[in-house]
C-alpha cells in the first residue's frame, strides 16, 4: 500500500491519541467513530483516516 499523505497521518496521529480507546481493528467501526469525531465531509478522505488508523491498530505479524 502507498505511503499516506502527510495530512492523513497527522489527523490520523491525533485521533488516536485524543481518543485511544474509541478505535479498534474493524474498519467499519474506525470510519463511524471518525465521522463522529471529526468534521470531515469527504467520504475518502474519512475513509483513508480510518484505513490509516485501522492499520496502526492491528497487532504487526
Amino acid at each position: 500500500m502507498a505511503i499516506k499523505p502527510a495530512y492523513i497521518k497527522k489527523i490520523g496521529k491525533r485521533l488516536l491519541e485524543r481518543y485511544p480507546d474509541a478505535f479498534g481493528q474493524d474498519f467499519e467501526h474506525n470510519k463511524d467513530v471518525v465521522t463522529e469525531t471529526t468534521n470531515v465531509e469527504s467520504k475518502g478522505v474519512r475513509n483513508r483516516i480510518a484505513g490509516y488508523i485501522t492499520r496502526k491498530k492491528r497487532p504487526t505479524a
